[in-house]
């Protein structure tokens, strides 16, 4: 058993891990690994590409922890055709982060490389450019502000680094097919880096000199932490409830997409009643992404997922399915509190959740707050951008069916 102490007074117990020697530590108010192990500490310093190397980002690869994997050949909706009507936002965005990051250190600007030009659907800035042009029109606004412009570059920025902390928490190797920076740089450069990119977005948030904007950002950085100690405080946990479950998917997920589209809304200088009303279609749409990701642990093949199936529950992370699971199969709950000892414990425990009916109990949840997603957008003008708003609703509930 191994207790973790945080600099803000909590101990959390990681109950049954045994997968991590290393110790954690918060930076800048998150949540990190940070290894002991000696020769992760080394750093390798790759030559760079030209900063143009960037500009890629838009449409090529898969998205982050927000599965996109879909075959989208066969799909109704495609994620970089509906981003057409903010491409060339998008595109002055990824040109605009090359200044953000800055060259002066080669190691980080290699760093930055690596994860920028993965690719990536670039999913929370487009949800701010599209929100904020629904919304200009019903302000009178004839063109987007630098305000709308930069709290997208600072939503993705925050994203980036949660992705590169994720990454060194999970132990991951890769990310859209290419080696994660820890793996190519080590454990500490990918934490400072992913330190440095928090900080350089705080600069640029408190620069808005907007107070509302500034704390809606803010907490997003305190949700993070605060997701990610609910999840590995309740580890192999039978007794956590939807409630609980929901919540954490909204600090780890929702919290991030709500406040690109509220905040969106606000510096369009739209009633509050709407801006409120955009908060809550970040809100729903997250989750609803969240479940899906959840539900396409247990459905999807290990090379459709990147990983093997039922990998969360392995971990202990018991997502919306295995919660409605364990409601009416009291032998689920004997096979997860022994973390799977036995051997086909765990493929045993994935045909309980499939037969049970836990998978479709959270695909009506997913609908859910899908539905209440599009019920949030009523609220728009009808134009392209809110056309697009409710395709993206759509399109992840096509990742289930």
């Amino acid at each position: 058993m191994t207790t973790m102490s945080m600099k803000c007074g909590i101990n959390v117990d990681f109950r049954r891990t045994t997968k991590f020697d290393s110790v954690t530590h918060f930076a800048y108010g998150f949540l990190k690994l940070s290894s002991c192990r000696p020769e992760i500490s080394r750093t390798c310093i790759f030559p760079t590409k030209t900063p143009e190397a960037f500009l890629h980002g838009v449409g090529a690869g898969r998205s982050a922890e927000l599965d996109l994997s879909t075959k989208e050949s066969k799909s109704t909706y495609n994620l970089s055709d509906m981003f057409d009507v903010v491409a060339e936002d998008l595109l002055t965005l990824n040109k605009n982060l090359l200044s953000i990051v800055g060259s002066e250190n080669p190691v980080l600007m290699s760093a930055a490389e690596q994860i920028f030009g993965a690719g990536g659907k670039r999913m929370r800035p487009a949800l701010v450019f599209l929100v904020s042009r629904a919304t200009a029109e019903i302000s009178g606004l004839k063109e987007l502000t630098q305000e709308h412009r930069r709290l997208a570059e600072i939503i993705e920025m925050i994203h980036t680094a949660s992705l590169i902390h994720d990454d060194v928490l999970d132990e991951s190797d890769t990310r859209r097919g290419k080696k994660t920076v820890h793996q190519l740089y080590g454990t500490r450069v990918a934490v400072l880096a992913g330190d440095f990119m928090f900080a350089q977005s705080s600069w640029y948030m408190a620069n808005l000199e907007n107070i509302q904007v500034i704390k809606l950002i803010s907490q997003v950085i305190k949700d993070f932490a605060s997701g990610e100690i609910r999840q590995a405080s309740s580890l192999f946990d039978c007794d956590v409830n939807l409630d609980e479950y929901l919540t954490k998917s909204y600090y780890k997920t929702a919290s991030l997409i709500a406040a690109s589209t509220k905040g969106a809304a606000i510096f369009s200088g739209v009633h509050s009643d709407i801006i409120e009303q955009m908060n809550q279609y970040g809100y729903n749409l997250g989750l609803s992404f969240q479940i899906v990701d959840d539900i396409l642990d247990f459905t999807q093949t290990p090379l459709q997922l990147g990983k093997p199936t039922g990998s969360d529950l392995a971990k202990g992370n018991l997502t919306a399915p295995v919660i409605f699971a364990l409601e009416g199969e009291p032998e689920l709950r004997g096979i997860i509190e022994s973390e799977f000892c036995e051997s086909g414990s765990l493929e045993k425990a994935v045909g309980i959740v499939e037969k049970c009916g836990g998978i479709e109990r959270a695909r009506e949840l997913a609908r859910e707050k899908a539905d209440r997603a599009f019920e949030n957008l009523r609220c728009l003008p009808i134009s392209s951008f809110r056309s697009v708003l409710e395709q993206m609703v759509s399109y992840n509930l096509e990742r289930i069916e």
